[in-house]
């Protein structure tokens, strides 16, 4: 095999390793939120637990695009699509954390009842883990519009996002004895908020790695107003 089609092939492999950690970033997401609405604390535990393997996934993918930079010492395009995974990975283990953290609230909340239906909160989830998905999906086909079309779903997560952080705040308002419980769960949805900002940032990345228009500064919402 010359080089050139070696090259290609540590391509290849490297997309499909980062759609892997993708797949189990989605699955933690998913997880975390089943574990709060369904108060399943045997689950909560296994999305913190398997946070390991995710970070493990991450340091791999590392691994394999700086042995790529090093040995290959790809040029243009093909340096794009490195350096833009070593990106992606690290929003992913960032929303993989932000997955834990959802996890924790579910073990710090066990034996409550909870304080609200959990309406808006799984379908923040929803959102962000098809803003992940096609997310991802547009860095493997090269999809430029793909991937803005996962730029703009973020304002649909913020507009959720504000809409949980009133009904919560009144509720505080109303009865102070449910003030550390909705904390937690208005946390919750700040997790959710940050993880499709995260997913925003895939879709920035996307837009660098095909066109080289280097996307804006990162910036997280830090609530609403």
């Amino acid at each position: 095999m010359d080089r050139r089609k070696s090259f290609v092939s540590s391509l290849e492999d490297l997309r499909a390793d980062l759609l892997r950690m993708g797949a189990a970033v989605e699955r933690a997401i998913h997880d975390a939120v089943k574990s709060l609405v369904n108060r399943d604390q045997a689950l909560a535990e296994r999305v913190v637990q398997g946070d390991d393997a995710i970070d493990q996934l991450e340091l791999d993918i590392e691994s394999q695009c700086l042995s790529l930079l090093a040995l290959q010492q790809p040029m243009a395009k093909d340096l794009r699509v490195i350096g833009t995974a070593l990106k992606v990975i690290t929003d992913l283990e960032r929303m993989a954390d932000h997955a834990v953290d959802i996890a924790q609230v579910t073990i710090a909340l066990h034996g409550q009842r909870l304080i609200k239906p959990l309406i808006d909160v799984p379908r923040m989830a929803e959102l962000a883990q098809a803003m992940v998905r096609k997310s991802l999906d547009a860095y493997v086909d090269e999809n430029v519009e793909a991937a803005r079309a996962v730029i703009e779903a973020d304002d649909e997560v913020d507009h959720l996002y504000a809409q949980v952080f009133r009904e919560l705040l009144l509720i505080m308002m109303e009865n102070p004895r449910s003030i550390e419980q909705a904390t937690h769960l208005l946390l919750v949805a700040q997790y959710l908020e940050r993880i499709a900002d995260h997913a925003t940032n895939l879709g920035e990345w996307v837009i660098y790695m095909v066109t080289g228009e280097r996307p804006p500064a990162q910036r997280y919402s830090r609530g609403p107003g």
